[in-house]
């Protein structure tokens, strides 16, 4: 296939999509992009922009059966079409069934399980009364099967109380892991067979959105767990013969063993900061991969800092960023905004990476913007 000549088209619009075309650009690739957003941060910067649902299945059809290849940026999308696309002689990457395995949080588990994965112990249940009546320790952590998102479809169950509110739908059980630190490793593989990682990055979030809200690249943890944390997310890609970008989220428990949590088939908030910290992208290695393209050097070229920019709590509305004259009055830093023209709390509205060979003023340039920048409306 011509890098050049090819039609891809991507399901989601959001600003993965965005950072994505951003590298597209540089190899002359036609861009269709499906969204239900009509102010989607890709529509202005796309080929061609179309307006639906990414679950419905005609829709994802007609949009796909013209295309060369299509990706994802998003797991919530019709698997049916994309299976009868595939069929028909369409390229999809991430190929079908691996999608439909990684939107089930409980399929994912017994992938683990079978294969040798490290993972803490779960347990599935089909209903609320189900797990009531199965009458668990306390405390664990339910996750819904299917559509949980950043931090969405996720409880910790602490008491009886708490177990009166559990989610009704079919969910998995986990013992809660007393871990060290929230890890991850970026890996890619073409449809050759090469895999490359990058280096392991390490992860603090934040408590009441659940969401990624300071990362730090390259991890210091000894070699030898970072080799390990590798050599883990190398494994799964190859016992999946996936193809495209993975991030593989996990815990490094107290006494450094290493389990994973959850994939994601695509670009990752774990990986935003490769854009300027590392000689190759996230977004550019994803391309490269599903072009069978030979992936590039994944190496780090200084210490980077990430902070995601969200909405404040209690503004909802047209977005104002505040203190944005102020943090780049710094070195080495770099702004990204999604172009969402709406902020409410806790929504990802851009993020900052911050550079610097000295890896301990990078952390104090990050906590800085942190306390500077504010999404309000």
């Amino acid at each position: 296939m011509k890098v050049t000549q090819t039609k891809l088209g991507i399901l989601g619009g959001g600003q993965l999509g965005r950072m994505f075309i951003q590298e597209a650009i540089n190899y002359n690739i036609s861009i269709h992009i499906l969204d239900p957003d009509a102010d989607a941060p890709c529509k202005n910067i796309c080929d061609k922009f179309e307006i639906g649902s990414l679950s419905d299945y005609q829709t994802v059809y007609d949009f796909g059966k013209n295309l060369d290849l299509i990706t994802i940026e998003i797991e919530k999308v019709n698997i049916e079409a994309l299976e009868d696309l595939e069929k028909e002689g369409v390229t999809v990457y991430p190929q079908p069934r691996i999608i439909r395995l990684i939107q089930d949080k409980g399929l994912q588990k017994q992938f683990f399980k079978e294969n040798e994965i490290p993972t803490s112990p779960f347990q599935l249940f089909n209903t609320k009364q189900q797990l009531i009546d199965a009458n668990i320790n306390l405390p664990f952590i339910q996750k819904l099967r299917k559509d949980g998102y950043d931090g969405k479809g996720v409880k910790k169950i602490n008491n009886t109380k708490d177990l009166e509110n559990a989610f009704e739908q079919p969910s998995l059980i986990e013992n809660l892991i007393d871990f060290e630190k929230e890890i991850a490793v970026i890996v890619a593989r073409n449809e050759d067979g090469e895999i490359k990682t990058f280096p392991m990055v390490e992860m603090d979030f934040n408590p009441d959105a659940n969401l990624v809200e300071f990362l730090i690249s390259p991890s210091t943890y000894p070699f030898e767990i970072q080799q390990r944390a590798e050599d883990i997310a190398k494994n799964i890609a190859s016992s999946l013969s996936f193809i495209g970008i993975l991030a593989v989220e996990m815990f490094l428990t107290k006494d450094h063993q290493i389990l994973v949590n959850e994939l994601a088939p695509r670009p990752h908030n774990s990986g935003h900061q490769t854009i300027e910290g590392n000689y190759t992208s996230q977004f550019e290695q994803h391309l490269r991969a599903i072009f069978n393209l030979p992936l590039g050097d994944t190496r780090s070229i200084t210490n980077a800092v990430m902070v995601n920019l969200l909405g404040e709590k209690g503004y909802e509305g047209l977005a104002e960023y505040e203190g944005l004259e102020e943090i780049l009055k710094k070195d080495g830093v770099y702004i990204h905004l999604y172009g969402k023209k709406y902020t409410k709390p806790f929504r990802k509205m851009g993020h900052i990476t911050i550079v610097d060979e000295n890896r301990n003023l990078a952390i104090e340039k990050a906590r800085f913007i942190k306390k500077t920048i504010k999404v309000i409306a």
